[in-house]
């Protein structure tokens, strides 16, 4: 139900954000991760949320150079993510994209660090579904295809 019996107005739709799965020339086979300022506190995917007004891929661009420094060029939607459970601070919806970033990577706006991640290693610890997306992005790397989709069992 989007809007409670009765009442007029917009409906109420979860939040719209986009992430990134930024590779660089420089770090073949890496990708780029920041630490995150604010809460939930740790390791993730750059991205943000998208501006009324803005489409999904210019938010990518602006976040990554916010986030990262870095000047990107998209290369491919990855997939969308929906899981109302993906993000603790609401249900939060994500384009996923795939970049090829240029520059140097140095952490700014939301990010109190960053680095370059192989995503082959599974012990590197990953807020939200971010380790999901790279399992995606490994696929990928190895297949050629997007996220598949996967709806998600409702609990309770």
């Amino acid at each position: 139900m989007n809007n409670p019996e009765g009442s007029s107005g917009p409906p109420v739709t979860p939040r719209l954000a986009v992430d990134m799965v930024i590779r660089h020339s420089a770090q073949p086979g890496r990708v780029l991760v920041i630490e995150r300022h604010n809460p939930p506190y740790g390791w993730a995917l750059p991205g943000g949320f998208v501006d009324v007004g803005e489409s999904t891929e210019n938010a990518a661009v602006r976040e990554a150079r916010e986030e990262t420094g870095l000047e990107v060029e998209l290369e491919a939607l990855l997939g969308v993510y929906s899981d109302p459970q993906r993000d603790p601070r609401g249900h939060t919806v994500s384009a996923v994209y795939i970049a090829r970033g240029r520059g140097e990577a140095r952490a700014g706006d939301d990010a109190a660090d960053c680095a370059w991640l192989d995503p082959e290693d599974p012990g590197q610890v990953l807020v939200f579904d971010h380790r999901r997306i790279l399992d995606d992005y490994r696929r990928w790397r190895l297949t050629g295809e997007t996220a598949a989709p996967r709806p998600v069992q409702k609990t309770g």
